[in-house]
């Protein structure tokens, strides 16, 4: 081959595999390594995104330490004072103070616990596997919120919520049957995701789901169909690529439970757009629209509104 030849394919080949394809001193030609993800490239301005900010809502903010070393923010709201039993949401994954606001708006006799371990589902799965971890992240609650409010306190109904990654902790605490039973209700945003098998092979191309990350949620999902408890999932359209998509997630939650999605075109909190809805008793799934990244961010702040329709069955 000559020389000029061989120069040319081994630029087309650059080309093709990206900016982060290099050669060797050897002159082979060396691959980047796999991505997590593939992040969408494209960019849309059709829809508002609309974003919450920071605001005052009394109450008492009270840090501890928690599972993996990292802190955990418990906020009471000034009404838990006189009461003897409280509600409890605890949200997995971002900032503290957006899950702080949504429990606000309540307006109940519920406390709200944020708590960021790290990036990955993993991590969140990994710091839950031993149910012991849960059952003192309870016993701790109970135990701050009685410290603050100079009486006895007890937890009653609890409300496990996660985003994006956070939703590791969620699917490894209701492994448990104690947990499973003891969770009153469940709020996904964006955020069940499992492996492709093989791995990355996508669907398209003949690979499926790893589902023993799914079975413990679509254990509660089928709970929540029965009426016994309430479940919301909340999903985008997008598509990571290199792992299951959380539509293709619900979409295997819904045929477990022998139901089908039901079209809808509307509009939801901060300007998204819902495409699709499954309802079963306490169960519910709403897909909305969105590839890109403040579609992904749009869940987390629509969570205020999804919050209030888990709570409200």
């Amino acid at each position: 081959m000559p020389c000029f030849e061989m120069v040319a394919r081994i630029a087309a080949a650059v080309v093709l595999m990206g900016p982060l394809a290099t050669l060797s001193a050897q002159g082979i030609l060396v691959a980047p390594p796999p991505q997590a993800q593939n992040p969408s490239p494209m960019l849309e301005t059709s829809r508002a995104h609309e974003r919450l900010a920071p605001r005052a809502h009394g109450g008492t903010t009270r840090p501890f330490p928690g599972p993996a070393d990292q802190p955990v923010a418990l906020w009471v709201p000034d009404r838990v004072r006189s009461r003897d039993a409280f509600d409890v949401v605890i949200h997995f994954h971002g900032a503290s103070w957006l899950p702080q606001q949504a429990v606000a708006a309540l307006g109940s006799r519920t406390v709200a616990v944020v708590l960021t371990l790290g990036a990955g589902s993993g991590v969140y799965d990994r710091s839950f596997a031993d149910p012991a971890v849960f059952d003192t992240l309870l016993a701790t609650i109970t135990r701050e919120v009685a410290a603050l409010t100079g009486r006895p306190s007890r937890i009653d109904r609890v409300t496990l919520v996660g985003f994006s990654a956070g939703h590791g902790a969620v699917r490894a605490i209701l492994r448990e049957p104690r947990h499973l039973a003891r969770v009153d209700a469940v709020l996904l945003l964006d955020g069940m995701h499992t492996s492709y098998v093989p791995e990355r092979q996508v669907l398209a191309a003949g690979g499926m789901l790893d589902t023993m990350n799914l079975l413990s949620l679509t254990n509660f999902a089928r709970a929540a169909a029965r009426g016994e408890k309430s479940m919301l999932i909340a999903h985008s359209e997008i598509f990571p690529g290199t792992f299951a998509s959380t539509t293709e997630t619900a979409d295997w939650t819904i045929r477990a439970l022998g139901l089908r999605r039901t079209a809808v075109l509307q509009w939801g909190p901060r300007g998204m757009q819902q495409l699709s809805e499954v309802r079963q008793r306490g169960f519910r799934v709403l897909g909305f629209a969105g590839t890109t990244a403040p579609d992904h961010i749009d869940q987390l702040h629509a969570m205020p509104e999804l919050l209030k329709r888990v709570l409200s069955r």
